[in-house]
């Protein structure tokens, strides 16, 4: 009877801890993927705890919105939400100054979910800010990362799980097995070490171990992919620049438009870093600033040799150094009039909201796969458009004739996947 209920508490706690390992397996591999998607998708302008960014940061979000069904819709088309009617839609929009949430289609149902387990996993993770600490630590590329769970450490807790997993089970099975030698009268298995039970697991079980081992190569494969993927993508790349120049008083509280400064984005490729004497249409009357008063200011009259007692130009100009912030490959074509001048696109849908940025960074990840993704869904602005009316009527002939008269035009309709549009 004793051996009874030893065995039957065994299974017992063998069972429960199968179960609860099975949790931990799935929470974590949810967990893992919801991190990739929210750096892909969200980290630009949200954080997993209550600092803000651009947007809202994201602890406890579960506990604000109304459920996960309404963030499904949130995510797919906040606007949609907002011009519904909905409260809650209208009462975050106002709180966020009316800022646009770039909606994303592609995400499904699942993975938003994925991303709210990793939220929620990444709050409570974080470590209880000190003073003088900062929500963000540099890394050696130059970009930022949040503090939370990286995919490397709950891989290696899997690792080490999985481990503790094999040694419960051997000495359950032994348990099993030397209860049945006893019935029998056979003598009882010798008890081996941790080593020694996992070299006879993998004797025993090779095809197991062999395909552990193929997971093994392919995951350190993929991780070997992911590394080189990573190469050249500067995403919140972050420069300091030689004068402390905001976006934010310019672009966002005095509302310059961004060609008065950028004057060749809607005639060129390019589109250009603006020389100084653009700076002194302004601020040879404005000589202090709001934040920083003649220091920053100072910077551009001794780059032009400019007394501003005298109001004359000296012979010793030395040009400012700006760092380059946003910068595709050679093999890249990108021209900025056909984006700005044709297409009417904003500024802010590559650069994101640089009229909140003080210090401007690299806003979208500018990898091939964004710009191709862009492509397939942005809709072709034609109405009202003289560059495209004779090619939307032939457009419009051609669809009807083939049964699909309300077809989109869309940038990949119009040949904008080609490999040849950007690479030559």
């Amino acid at each position: 009877m004793t051996l009874n209920f030893t065995l039957f508490r065994k299974i017992f706690q063998s069972t429960l801890f199968l179960l609860l390992l099975n949790i931990f397996f799935i929470t974590a591999l949810y967990a893992a993927d919801g991190e990739k998607l929210f750096k892909a998708n969200c980290k630009a302008c949200h954080t997993t705890t209550s600092a803000k960014l651009t947007g809202p940061g994201l602890k406890d979000v579960e506990k604000r919105i109304p459920s996960r069904e309404w963030a499904h819709k949130w995510v797919h088309g906040s606007q949609d939400l907002v011009k519904s009617g909905d409260a809650y839609a209208n009462k975050i929009f106002q709180e966020n100054n009316n800022s646009i949430m770039s909606a994303f289609p592609a995400l499904s149902d699942a993975d938003v979910d994925a991303i709210l387990d990793y939220v929620k996993v990444a709050a409570a993770a974080a470590p209880i800010p000190t003073a003088g600490s900062a929500n963000q630590t540099s890394v050696s590329d130059g970009t930022t990362t949040e503090s939370g769970i990286d995919t490397e450490y709950v891989l290696m807790g899997l690792l080490v799980v999985l481990i503790i997993l094999v040694l419960v089970l051997g000495g359950l099975k032994k348990t099993l097995q030397d209860a049945v030698n006893k019935k029998h009268g056979l003598p009882t298995e010798p008890d081996l070490g941790p080593v020694d039970s996992i070299k006879v697991w993998f004797s025993r079980n090779k095809r197991l171990t062999a395909l552990g081992v193929i997971v093994v190569l392919l995951w350190g494969m993929k991780g070997c992919w992911d590394s080189l993927s990573q190469i050249g993508v500067n995403q919140n790349y972050e420069p300091e620049q030689p004068i402390a120049f905001s976006h934010k008083i310019h672009a966002g509280d005095n509302g310059i438009a961004c060609v008065y400064c950028h004057f060749g984005a809607e005639k060129s490729k390019t589109a250009g870093i603006p020389p100084a004497n653009v700076c002194m249409n302004c601020h040879k009357a404005i000589t202090s600033g709001t934040k920083t008063g003649t220091k920053e200011i100072s910077k551009i009259y001794a780059s032009l040799d400019y007394d501003p007692n005298t109001q004359k130009y000296g012979p010793n100009k030395k040009p400012l150094e700006w760092v380059r912030v946003h910068n595709l490959p050679d093999f890249a074509y990108f021209n900025h009039s056909q984006h700005v001048t044709v297409a009417n696109l904003e500024c802010q849908r590559c650069h994101g909201p640089v009229e909140t940025m003080d210090t401007l960074k690299q806003f979208s990840p500018l990898t091939m796969g964004w710009c191709i993704d862009c492509h397939r869904t942005t809709e072709v602005k034609m109405a009202d458009n003289p560059y495209y009316e004779d090619f939307h009527k032939n457009l419009m002939k051609k669809f009807e004739a083939e049964g699909e008269p309300n077809k989109k035009i869309t940038v990949e309709t119009m040949g904008g996947t080609e490999c040849n549009k950007c690479h030559y």
